[in-house]
């Protein structure tokens, strides 16, 4: 199964919704380790570009990207989402 970009947006919206539900006030989401959960990677198949752009496009004011691999695109992207989300 080659992941869509809903599958990462609802990975991304659970993982906000249980640290929020834990109590916290931020967030650290890898790339790679979300993409891992979503499925299809790693693999000759991976959507990672997708998954870095789905990440890029929730980040509001505040947010902030931690690390970020020379192409921007790929399993090291880092960012720190603050908590809860508006």
């Amino acid at each position: 199964m080659t992941p869509k970009r809903q599958d990462f947006e609802t990975e991304l919206q659970r993982r906000f919704t249980a640290a929020v539900a834990a109590g916290q006030s931020s967030i650290r989401i890898v790339s790679g380790e979300l993409h891992t959960s979503v499925g299809g990677y790693p693999g000759q198949d991976h959507r990672m570009p997708l998954c870095c752009q789905v990440m890029k496009d929730a980040m509001r004011e505040g947010d902030v990207v931690l690390q970020s691999p020379p192409s921007g695109q790929g399993a090291t992207l880092i960012v720190r989402y603050r908590l809860p989300r508006s």
